[in-house]
């Protein structure tokens, strides 16, 4: 019971930290609070070892809700197939780090061809170039996808996306090169544990943080002007000389490039890979990571980190204590954010209050006025 009051209070300290991070105007308060996160994140399996899995996966799914806000709410492109990258960067990586010491087709066979054993040296250099690969290899696959599903908009966009999801699960479970149905186990890892658990940890808490400080720059570049013009409208966009297909494959492309390394990751430390329900868990995952940016608040920079870390708290509670009743708690928020808090949790609060956020509205604005400012704040928000 203390353990798990631990574990709620990490959430609770996180998610203020990231409501300050949000309000906060003065660089050295900003940089304070960018410390203190570093430094919770550091200490999380140190104090709460028995959680480190949990922690994990909070990490992860703010990613998930970073990198799907580069094109849902910065670009305004809802893709549901994000999580596409995710499990192509989880089998790029697992073939090549059983190709580094295996023939890959004999260490998936069925019958158990080999004997498998990993040195220690094997095992780190395969998931070192494994976790390239993978990122790399998702990139390819934006560019090459991206040809394909960016002609498409609107809803077009989100079902094309979707397809792609459901498909290359479907299709990756017939491939009996890669273990088909059946799945295939990672390389075990060489430690106890213990070190394995914050090993992965680690790795996945790094890509988070990366993930963060690489958008905060590139929103504040020109290109996070062009991303979001082309969300206003592309056509105009595309008449004041914004090359959108560029700006487009560029943004699906970083998408890719942190959900293929963090795939490589989580396949790792699942230690088994299967085709529909860990590697290309569109029902979960892929639903999760929307669901996460819209709640926070999409088109924002902090917005789809609030809302990562209170959807994995609600989800964690009710996995808990709510069994059998989990799906329909997350389906209710879902509803709830839908229908009654449509900008998310940070676009409301803008719009209630938009001079916490540096933006002042003239008396008499109205309604209208309001709602414009709040617009206007959804583009560039922290």
């Amino acid at each position: 019971m203390v353990k798990s009051l631990f574990f709620a209070s990490y959430g609770v300290v996180l998610l203020l930290l990231s409501f300050s991070g949000a309000f906060a105007r003065r660089r050295a308060t900003t940089t304070t609070i960018y410390v203190a996160i570093l430094m919770l994140g550091l200490l999380g399996p140190m104090v709460l070892g028995d959680f480190t899995f949990q922690l994990t996966v909070l990490w992860m799914m703010i990613l998930f809700a970073l990198t799907w806000d580069i094109m849902g709410g910065q670009m305004g492109y809802n893709s549901l197939g994000n999580i596409f990258f995710f499990g192509a960067g989880m089998y790029i990586s697992a073939v090549v780090q059983i190709a580094v010491v295996y023939d890959v087709a004999e260490y998936t066979a069925s019958f158990g061809a080999i004997q498998i054993s990993f040195t220690e040296a094997q095992y780190f250099t395969g998931l070192m170039l494994g976790m390239i690969a993978a990122a790399l290899g998702a990139v390819v696959l934006a560019v090459l996808l991206g040809s394909a599903v960016f002609g498409l908009r609107g809803p077009y966009f989100a079902i094309g996306t979707l397809g792609l999801a459901l498909a290359a699960g479907e299709l990756v479970g017939t491939w009996e090169y890669v273990g088909g149905g059946g799945g295939i186990s990672m390389p075990v890892y060489p430690g106890d544990p213990d070190e394995r658990a914050r090993v992965f940890y680690f790795l996945i808490f790094t890509a988070s943080i990366s993930t963060f400080l690489f958008l905060k720059w590139l929103y504040s570049t020109r290109f996070g002007l062009a991303i979001n013009a082309i969300r206003d409208s592309e056509n105009k966009a595309e008449a004041m000389g914004i090359h959108t297909r560029r700006y487009k494959t560029v943004a699906w492309s970083v998408a890719a490039f942190f959900l293929g390394l963090t795939g490589a990751v989580f396949g790792n430390m699942v230690g088994f890979i299967e085709p529909l329900e860990v590697a290309f868990p569109t029902i979960t995952f892929g639903i999760f990571m929307v669901a996460m940016s819209l709640l926070g608040g999409k088109g924002t920079l902090w917005g789809p980190v609030i809302g990562a870390i209170l959807f994995h708290y609600i989800k964690e509670l009710t996995w808990a204590h709510l069994l059998g009743w989990q799906w329909v708690a997350l389906g209710t928020i879902i509803v709830v954010n839908v229908v009654f808090f449509q900008q998310g949790i940070l676009g409301w609060i803008q719009d209630r209050w938009p001079e916490k956020f540096g933006v002042m509205v003239e008396p008499g604005a109205g309604d209208d006025g309001g709602k414009s400012v709040g617009a206007e704040l959804g583009k560039t928000a922290p």
